[in-house]
């Protein structure tokens, strides 16, 4: 129920999932006190923002206005017809700028609450920079005046960096906002039932390819493969396939997100990431650049939400970079080299040439990266004894084995800490993730070895609980660690379905 009883609407049948921020969206545009209000919505390109903000202007009869990359002239006329449409009136005279736009559409709101939805919101910024400070203009003099305008707007866009800038801390839009929402991609669980798939390994195959994106799924022609047996001829049919929105998809992403930059250093960015290059160091290497280069390049990447970066568990002076769209993931890692031949070529041979590289590049780090969200988001506390803060990739220099050049590090895929206002915080779990392998005793043992290790540098391991994660299963002797107590096991099925 809203402050005034009156209840509220249900969301569409046609919105998939979404129900926390269609309730939030309600909530907002719905709220009956006096005074104008100021929502954000925000989150990376095919995340439906448009689709969910379109269905509450509908459900409650409010106003929306997409923004297009048009002159300030332009967009200004588009806006004044929309809105004459809207409210059935003539058109104003001709507005002398956003100011007059901006009174109009807080005018909305002088009898009841109504939602008013600018979609594309940095679109107008860039043609009318002026644009914020008109709108802050407008909420104070109504604030300050007492006015009782019910007016809702909510202001959206998918340029990150663009909307960051607009309403972060030091922007005086930040302290007339009354709600902020971001819509993420479908956790792997939404995106099985969007997807309408039951198993779980088809599930992770089909989810290292096109991830949570919602729009993928329409792009795909709204079909999943048939089974287990049928992924690669789907992965034929709709990402490989030239006549496919999906083909191109990643290259559109990219170019869309990345605006006016260098494009090639951005691909090949991502293609070293993709590779296995987590570090900054590592990727400049890669691309034989400076390392001051490189670095404004991936914090770029990451300003837009296509690169992610966290501490490693063990060192956290270290930050790993992992790619935050799968799609994007797959293209860099198995399809980038060969794009030109998909277009000659058939491409069930050229798919047969770049699956071992899928599995091995792009499923099994995607794999690992499910297990870590299935600590944190789905684990029931009991399992690790305490609820998971954080699931991270952890690597440790072995003394015994650190000497030379040749010298490799102990690592963890899934290292589980807990809650704590200590650093570092509670190990809760060390874990190893293996999507293709039966796991074995011997995996247990490098896990106790790890432990060891971690005694040896003073972090207390006296709760840290091991654990094994595998897309193909446990051998029997591992089963019966399990039974006595000194093992985690996630297979597919707990991964999906269980806690």
């Amino acid at each position: 129920m809203s402050p005034s009883g009156v209840s509220r609407p249900a969301k569409p049948k046609t919105v998939f999932d979404r129900d926390a921020e269609w309730d939030a969206l309600v909530a907002f545009a719905g709220d009956t006190r006096p005074g104008p209000g100021l929502g954000v919505v925000s989150g990376r390109l095919r995340q439906g923002k448009t689709y969910l903000l379109k269905a509450l202007s509908a459900a409650l009869g409010g106003f929306y206005f997409g923004a297009q990359s048009a002159a300030q002239a332009e967009s200004l006329r588009r806006f004044a017809d929309e809105l004459s449409q809207y409210t059935g009136t003539r058109p104003p005279s001709p507005w002398r700028g956003w100011e007059d736009a901006v009174d109009a559409l807080l005018a909305l709101g002088d009898r009841q609450p109504v939602p008013i939805v600018i979609d594309e919101f940095p679109d107008l910024v860039r043609q009318s920079p002026s644009l914020p400070s008109a709108i802050y203009s407008a909420y104070r003099r109504l604030r300050e005046t007492g006015n009782d305008s019910r007016a809702r707007l909510v202001l959206s866009g998918g340029a990150l960096p663009v909307m960051h800038r607009l309403f972060s801390a030091a922007s005086p839009l930040r302290e007339l906002t009354d709600l902020e929402l971001t819509l993420s991609p479908l956790d792997y669980r939404q995106a099985a039932r969007l997807w309408h798939i039951d198993d779980p390994g088809l599930a992770l195959l089909v989810h290292a390819v096109v991830g949570g994106t919602p729009a993928y799924w329409g792009y795909a022609g709204e079909r999943a493969p048939g089974g287990p047996g049928d992924f690669d001829a789907w992965v034929c049919r709709t990402v490989l396939n030239p006549r496919t929105p999906l083909f191109l998809e990643a290259h559109h992403l990219l170019q869309e997100e990345t605006d006016h930059w260098d494009r090639a250093l951005c691909h090949s960015a991502l293609a070293a990431v993709a590779s296995g290059c987590s570090t900054q160091g590592e990727i400049a290497e890669r691309l034989g650049a400076p390392l001051t280069d490189a670095a404004r390049w991936l914090a770029l990447l990451q300003d837009n939400g296509l690169l992610y970066g966290e501490p490693d568990a063990f060192r956290p002076n270290l930050i790993r970079l992992r790619i935050t769209e799968p799609l994007l993931a797959f293209e860099h890692a198995a399809v980038w080299t060969c794009r030109s031949a998909l277009e000659q070529q058939d491409a069930d041979e050229i798919w047969r040439h770049i699956r071992p590289v899928f599995d091995s590049a792009v499923v099994g780090p995607h794999f690992a990266q499910i297990c870590r969200d299935w600590v944190v988001d789905f684990a029931d506390p009991a399992v690790f004894g305490a609820h998971p803060a954080t699931a991270a990739h952890g690597s440790l220099l072995d003394p015994a084995r650190s000497a030379g050049p040749n010298a490799q590090a102990e690592v963890a895929e899934v290292v589980v800490r807990g809650p704590t206002d200590t650093r570092p915080s509670a190990l809760l779990s060390v874990g190893v993730a293996r999507w293709d392998q039966v796991m074995d005793l011997h995996h247990l043992e490098q896990l106790r070895h790890l432990l060891e290790l971690l005694a040896a540098q003073g972090e207390d391991v006296t709760h840290t609980r091991p654990a094994c994660y595998s897309g193909v299963g446990f051998t029997s002797a591992l089963r019966a660690a399990e039974a006595s107590g000194h093992v985690v096991l996630v297979d597919l099925d707990r991964l999906y379905r269980g806690r």
